[in-house]
């Protein structure tokens, strides 16, 4: 069998709108893994604090079994490159 194949969802989220939620479905559909990828950006000035976007994509994809979310600080490409994307 192939190798594990893993998108990753880069953003802010802030907040994770119905239109993000598609995309992830779409993503769990097409692929062995999704990575939603919650950026802390400081410089942003989010709305929510980054634990608690975490927390709220979390809840709304938790029926989904191929997505998983987590938070990163660094440059997308060493994400991905962490993730296996």
């Amino acid at each position: 069998m192939g190798a594990e194949r893993c998108a990753l969802f880069p953003g802010t989220f802030d907040p994770f709108t119905h239109g993000h939620l598609d995309l992830t479905r779409r993503a769990a559909r097409l692929f062995d893994r999704v990575v939603v990828a919650v950026a802390h950006n400081p410089g942003k000035g989010a709305m929510f604090p980054l634990e608690e976007r975490v927390e709220m994509i979390r809840l709304v994809t938790r029926s989904l079994r191929r997505v998983e979310v987590i938070d990163f600080s660094d440059l997308v490409v060493h994400c991905a490159k962490r993730v296996g994307a």
